[in-house]
């Protein structure tokens, strides 16, 4: 998946791909550089984000993409395609975990990261790309509104912990 017509143009020097297992750490680090994701990431063990990472990177629904500047990653996000029946049998695509390296904030990367998942979606035949953001991300609501991204739904989550 790369640039296509009508897509902005990413930031210089910018390329964004699909992840590879050598990403892993640079992904976890930046899932983890804020106050949320500090609480919530482990980048001590990788193990975890290996299994998880294998299984996405096998799942032909998924797509974990990184922006990379060079050898370094500056940008991720989960790009998940879901058919459905609602909406008149529309496929749909979930953009997950969308995290710009702080020293690319302001550049337009995550506006271009946005743009790409779009394209993708639109090229995967979904007519509707949607996404969550913690409450307490303000920006990030500032941010996805002015792309045009309406927040249209309560989103409920309920932890499952895991089973003995």
């Amino acid at each position: 998946m790369t640039e296509t017509a009508g897509e902005p143009a990413p930031p210089e020097g910018v390329e964004v791909r699909r992840a590879a297992a050598g990403d892993l750490a640079e992904i976890v680090a930046l899932l983890a550089d804020d106050p949320l994701g500090a609480a919530r990431e482990n980048g001590a063990d990788l193990a975890p984000y290996r299994a998880a990472f294998a299984e996405i990177d096998a799942d032909p629904g998924q797509f974990l993409a990184v922006a990379v500047r060079g050898a370094r990653v500056v940008g991720t996000l989960q790009l998940t395609f879901v058919p459905g029946l609602s909406r008149g049998a529309a496929k749909r695509a979930q953009v997950e975990a969308v995290r710009v390296h702080r020293d690319e904030r302001g550049s337009g990367l995550g506006t271009h990261l946005m743009a790409w998942s779009e394209a993708r979606a639109r090229e995967a035949g979904c007519t509707l790309l949607q996404l969550t953001s913690d409450r307490a991300r303000p920006d990030a609501h500032r941010f996805y509104e002015r792309l045009g991204y309406t927040p249209s739904h309560l989103g409920f989550k309920k932890p499952l912990p895991a089973r003995d």
